[in-house]
């Protein structure tokens, strides 16, 4: 029988973050929106999302305020995602290398089992154009279109819940 695509999934395991992880995580993230968010924004919208590949200074305390979940493939960071204490999901990415593996779900999942131990009832969060069809399957409402600013530039995203 032919292999599947299925099969060539990389094993991930899935792990608070740490805050010496924090240089790898903004890999992930500068990766995810320079190269997984092509179709939906353009070069001047992702560079002021993400204008450098060097973390900015308050990075480790963005992902340290709340709960990191990291996913991990080959011992290298693979995705995560943040959870704040008041149910904020601030932070959602995969490496575009790793997309379609599951490893969003399973982060997401974590992130559910997390916010349920911590008593939440209700979660939010801003999805990108890429991101809302990922949550909207995943049980999220969409509340709102908006426009944020960013280093200048109006970004569309969604303000988005979920109840638990």
């Amino acid at each position: 029988m032919p292999p599947t695509p299925a099969s060539f999934r990389r094993p991930h395991r899935l792990r608070p973050a740490r805050s010496s992880d924090g240089t790898a995580l903004y890999a992930v993230f500068f990766a995810a929106v320079h190269g997984g968010t092509v179709a939906a924004y353009s070069a001047r919208e992702r560079t002021a999302w993400a204008p450098s590949p060097t973390a900015p200074p308050d990075w480790n305390d963005r992902l340290m305020g709340g709960v990191t979940i990291l996913a991990e493939s080959r011992g290298r960071a693979a995705g995560f995602m943040t959870l704040g204490h008041d149910g904020h999901l601030d932070l959602a990415y995969v490496a575009p290398d790793h997309a379609g593996q599951g490893i969003g779900r399973a982060l997401h999942a974590a992130i559910l089992d997390r916010a349920r131990a911590q008593g939440l009832h209700l979660l939010d969060t801003q999805a990108s154009l890429i991101a809302r069809p990922f949550f909207t399957a995943l049980g999220w409402q969409t509340i709102a279109r908006q426009s944020v600013i960013r280093e200048g530039v109006a970004l569309t995203n969604f303000r988005m819940e979920r109840l638990l």
